[in-house]
């Protein structure tokens, strides 16, 4: 018979030389923990520091950038007719038109006669005077002519009066010293001369005045002449515009009225569209109106191209909560363009270079632009800070912020104005 062993009855005890790595695992429990510890630390001094926590999901962030800034306002736009006239009636009349709306018309073309039977007649009336005064002018200068001989010969007889009376002179002279003739000769002779110098001086006076006169006669026909030659060419003026003819080259807009009716003086009768020139008219908000003004740049944008344009007019008064304004193209206006088509117009009010600017976002309404909440390490702290310009997609940064930096740029209204916020992942 054969007697077993006690090893099936026999127990592993672990002896002394197992203990080192029962110390191993407690020094590995201990790292981990440590590393949990170096890990959760941060957060929890985040999360202590923290007055509240906001899912980063439910943010947007931006970065605060340098770089150049432009303040604009971007409209629609309408293309309307740079020229576009109206024609009136230049008188009361019968209108016969030459052509109908749409057609295309030349510079000088004539659109229309109107048949004014008064303004015909005082033209006839005033040619038929200014023939008159014209006559009347030309008998003027015959009878001045008439009365300048009738004056020669006066002076001239005068002259000759004269002329004997100072023979007779010198001859009494000569028979008065020789005693051949009596003191009363002598004397009458004397008065004879006198006389005769007397008549000549006399009759040279009357030529000169008379010559004055009619002289003065003449400039007042002259004048009457000139007057109603002025008048006459207004009216012929007048009766040529009759013959209504188009001031451009274009396209003839909608009638006023029709063919064969009786006009009154200054009617409104057609409008001829200068196709060629083009302007864009456009409604800013009234809020941009004190921002606005003549000669600013526009950028007009066009089958994907941009034109340069300059704002040339802008409207007085505020209608509809807006201003209207038009823009003229500088350098080339696109080919395809259609009168009331629509374009997009961007108005440039303001240009910065090498700034530090920001997306725009709500934040600028929630805080009034005077704090934004900057993210420094898992927190978006309360930030005093100062902005400037604003255009439509950034605002200017003027202090509180440097480039680089990010803040919250969506509404801030929840926060509750707190100086910090805990930003979690979920």
């Amino acid at each position: 018979m054969k007697i077993k062993d006690t090893s099936e009855q026999d127990i592993q005890v672990i002896t002394s030389t197992h203990k080192p790595k029962r110390f191993t695992l407690i020094a590995i429990g201990a790292l981990l923990a440590a590393a949990l510890i170096w890990q959760v630390a941060p957060s929890a001094k985040r999360w202590s520091q923290a007055e509240k926590s906001i899912s980063i999901d439910r943010i947007r962030i931006a970065t605060i950038t340098r770089g150049d800034f432009t303040r604009d306002i971007s409209v629609l736009g309408r293309v309307v007719a740079a020229v576009r006239p109206t024609v009136y009636s230049p008188a009361d009349g019968t209108i016969t038109l030459a052509i109908e709306a749409g057609h295309e018309v030349e510079a000088g073309q004539t659109l229309a006669i109107v048949d004014s039977p008064e303004l015909t007649s005082q033209l006839s009336q005033q040619q038929a005077i200014f023939e008159g005064l014209q006559s009347s002018f030309e008998r003027q200068k015959i009878l001045a002519k008439k009365q300048q001989l009738i004056d020669r010969k006066a002076v001239d007889l005068a002259n000759v009066k004269l002329t004997a009376a100072k023979r007779e002179k010198r001859r009494a002279d000569q028979g008065y010293k020789k005693n051949a003739i009596s003191q009363i000769d002598f004397e009458k002779s004397q008065d004879e001369l006198e006389n005769a110098s007397f008549l000549q001086r006399h009759a040279e006076q009357d030529a000169a005045l008379n010559i004055e006169s009619l002289d003065f006669d003449s400039k007042s026909l002259l004048l009457d002449l000139r007057r109603q030659k002025l008048m006459l060419a207004e009216l012929q003026r007048q009766v040529d515009g009759l013959t209504i003819i188009s001031p451009v080259k274009g396209i003839v807009g909608n009638l006023n009225i029709q063919n064969k009716t009786f006009l009154s003086k200054n009617q409104a009768i057609l409008t001829v569209v200068d196709l060629s020139q083009f302007e864009v008219e456009i409604d800013i908000p009234e809020s941009y109106a004190d921002d606005l003004a003549l000669g600013m740049t526009v950028a007009i944008q066009f089958e994907q191209q941009s034109f340069s344009a300059r704002l040339v007019t802008i409207s007085p008064e505020i209608l509809n909560n807006q201003v209207t304004g038009r823009v003229r193209f500088l350098d080339k206006i696109p080919v395809k363009l259609r009168q009331n088509q629509r374009l997009n117009t961007q108005i440039i009010l303001e240009q910065k270079f090498d700034i530090l600017q920001v997306k725009r976002g709500q934040f600028l309404e929630s805080s009034g632009g005077r704090y934004a909440y900057l993210i420094k390490d898992g927190l978006a702290h309360k930030t005093v800070i100062t902005t400037g310009a604003r255009s439509l997609s950034h605002v200017e940064v003027l202090n509180g912020l440097s480039a680089g930096d990010q803040i919250i740029i969506s509404g801030t209204d929840s926060f509750n104005s707190a100086e910090k916020i805990l930003l979690s992942q979920n």
